[in-house]
């Protein structure tokens, strides 16, 4: 296993501590147990791609999702995450596939032709602000996930602090966000997110945590200290450098 992108021993050692109290034992779920999931056979042969460098089933696992669950899935775009959620939640579960107006209007083809899929029936579709994520009938969530958008939504106009407090007030006490990003370097902050789509991960993880979020988790399986963080995530000369955290709302 690669170690974690951060300084101190000590830090590493309490990390992988929390991920396996509850990423795996807590939660009762592994990579296998998604391995099936994913590799079902009505799958996109685009969503296999992206596959490559999201890593599903290990990425499902750590949110801990499971039948029966209500997901959030912020900044769903065109629905990958989204459907790899209703597929883990079942059709006793629900997941709310939430985008904002202005980005449906890039990315509503896409996500109609995949919402015919019966995998998706599952699935709520909610055009609504990031500041204002859900209805007010959506609450008492198992989960939240938010991947690798929320460095767009700083330079969106987001009132990112009522986006966090909405987000903590729909879960249930001891209910879960994770939360994963491209990361920028040291001392940037957000100033690299539009340009880079990058965002610092202390600067996250203070945003967050300011709403009353406390840490319980952070993965390493998609970091690479390989990469200098200097240049935009698309197309990349290297794997770009991706932090995971999971998130709980107290009991």
């Amino acid at each position: 296993m690669r170690s974690f992108y951060r300084p101190g021993m000590l830090g590493v050692l309490v990390s992988l501590a929390i991920f396996a109290g509850n990423a795996v034992s807590a939660e009762g779920a592994k990579p296998s147990d998604f391995e099936a999931l994913v590799a079902s056979p009505d799958r996109s042969d685009a969503d296999r791609q992206t596959d490559q460098r999201r890593q599903p089933a290990r990425m499902l696992a750590f949110t801990g999702v499971g039948k029966g669950m209500k997901v959030l899935d912020m900044g769903a775009g065109a629905g990958y995450s989204t459907e790899l959620l209703a597929r883990a939640v079942g059709t006793s579960g629900v997941v709310y596939a939430q985008e904002s107006a202005a980005v449906m209007e890039r990315v509503k083809d896409k996500f109609d032709i995949r919402a015919q899929n019966p995998a998706m029936k599952n699935v709520v579709h909610v055009i609504r602000n990031y500041d204002d994520p859900l209805p007010p009938e959506a609450k008492g969530l198992d989960l939240i996930t938010f991947f690798f958008a929320y460095h767009d939504v700083t330079y969106m106009p987001v009132d990112r602090t009522e986006m966090n407090k909405k987000m903590f007030a729909a879960l249930k006490p001891g209910g879960f966000l994770v939360i994963a990003d491209h990361s920028a370097r040291p001392g940037e902050g957000t100033s690299v997110s539009k340009t880079f789509h990058r965002i610092e991960e202390s600067t996250l993880r203070q945003e967050i945590e300011a709403a009353g979020f406390k840490l319980a988790a952070e993965a390493d399986f998609l970091r690479h200290p390989e990469d200098p963080r200097d240049a935009a995530v698309f197309r990349p000369k290297v794997p770009v450098d991706e932090f995971v955290l999971k998130y709980q709302k107290p009991q």
